[in-house]
């Protein structure tokens, strides 16, 4: 994905972005401020747009840079003509175009029911891996070898931190891969080559929530400034783009509610939220109130952003996390966590408390609970326990022997305090570590 980054603290920005299967960096004279990052921003949209539109020119955006050269054929060269770019009919007849043509016209089709982020993505993976390998191969001449070798290319690639790419971004790559030549084997009666040829297995990303003990040590030693923003975070399960673009016209102090309704990620606001569960309404907790109240006393006159930067913006995630989150970490010697561990916090604290599951899926945005218990379920002692003590009271009370103590009600956490829900939790740690000690 195309991104505005700077070097070094405060450095000059630059922009980082594909071209024609390219990795491209121009560096601007630009000192990294909100200001001109929203100048460097609206520059690499326009550059992303032209290349999707095919009009990008190199050498007339930077014309002082080495890449310049490097593109200037490729840009002069005939465009496909008019009649390869428009939908083909189901004539049986019609000739099936190359690669590369068929990817426009199944962009164009397919890109008013993707939200920017996706579309974003889907771009990058053919400008950086699709289109450079098959781009000027006919859809007909193309094979099952041909996919799988290509495959097998894309797992001898690096990825992050210079290990190989992942088995999961693999299978990102090769999905969208299927769907576009699927679809093209149904519109000109090509082989749909890709039949067959199952997804490699991908190991589920580990979830590393924090402690209550963490969350109140991060929450007292991060930036006043930032401390009702983690808060937040901590506690409502949000994403990292629905909390940073959320407005105060949708905190309802009145019901105790915050509704997500947009999401703000890559420099733009966006009303459509990852899917249609994502658009939900959170309950405040206490803990939650207090901050946005405190929050709401010391906003930004002209800004309708809860969260905002000084001079208004809402806040830069990538900023955040470089500068705020993981030296704060580091500083407390906290195992080094992305921010979006915060929401899985919130689902671990809330199962261990004995909310109720689909209570906790709708506040989450999922669409069911599923998830809840696939991913969450180690870190309840309540769902893991393996001793057999439910069982054995069961059998006890059908033998005639005195039945197990009824369990404690579980209370309502929209209705404790602050200090009452740190209580509570810490008193669960406690008895699980009793029962892993008993056991």
């Amino acid at each position: 994905m195309a991104r505005v980054r700077a070097r070094g603290n405060g450095g000059p920005l630059f922009l980082d972005f594909y071209y024609r299967g390219v990795r491209c960096r121009e560096q601007t004279a630009l000192n990294d401020t909100s200001e001109n990052r929203k100048k460097v921003q609206a520059l690499l949209n326009r550059i992303e747009r032209e290349i999707r539109q095919g009009s990008f020119n190199y050498a007339a955006t930077f014309p002082g840079s080495a890449r310049a050269k490097q593109f200037a054929a490729a840009e002069s060269a005939p465009t496909p003509s008019r009649a390869a770019n428009q939908p083909a009919t189901a004539s049986v007849a019609a000739p099936a175009p190359t690669f590369g043509a068929f990817w426009k016209i199944w962009r164009a089709e397919m890109a008013p029911q993707w939200r920017r982020l996706h579309r974003e993505g889907v771009d990058q993976i053919f400008d950086k891996h699709l289109v450079p390998h098959f781009g000027a191969r006919s859809l007909s001449d193309l094979t099952k070898a041909d996919v799988l070798t290509f495959r097998a290319a894309l797992a001898e690639l690096p990825g992050r931190s210079g290990k190989k790419l992942s088995a999961s971004r693999i299978n990102k790559v090769m999905t969208l891969l299927r769907q576009m030549l699927t679809a093209a084997s149904e519109r000109y009666n090509t082989a749909d080559v890709c039949r067959g040829i199952k997804r490699l297995k991908a190991r589920r990303p580990d979830v590393h929530p924090f402690s209550l003990e963490e969350v109140d040590r991060i929450r007292v030693a991060i930036r006043e400034d930032f401390r009702h923003y983690v808060t937040v975070r901590f506690f409502t399960g949000m994403r990292t783009g629905e909390v940073n673009g959320l407005k105060w016209k949708y905190v309802d102090f009145e019901r105790g509610l915050i509704a997500v309704r947009e999401v703000f990620s890559s420099g733009e606001v966006e009303e459509n939220a990852k899917n249609e569960t994502s658009l939900r309404d959170i309950p405040m907790l206490p803990i939650v109130r207090e901050a946005l109240e405190a929050q709401r006393a010391a906003r930004h006159p002209e800004s309708e952003y809860v969260f905002c930067s000084r001079d208004g913006t809402p806040l830069d995630a990538h900023n955040f996390t470089t500068r705020v989150w993981y030296p704060l970490l580091r500083y407390l010697e906290i195992e080094k966590r992305r921010p979006y561990q915060t929401r899985h916090t919130t689902a671990t604290l809330m199962l261990a408390s004995g909310e109720n599951p689909e209570w906790i899926a709708r506040l989450m945005g999922h669409a069911n609970t599923q998830m809840l218990f696939t991913v969450y379920s180690r870190f309840v002692p309540n769902l893991t326990r393996q001793d057999g003590r439910a069982i054995t009271g069961l059998l006890n009370s059908r033998n005639g022997a005195s039945p197990p103590a009824a369990a404690p009600s579980t209370p309502d956490l929209s209705k404790l305090s602050r200090a009452q829900l740190e209580a509570m939790v810490r008193a669960m740690g406690t008895a699980s570590r009793e029962d892993s000690h008993v056991a």
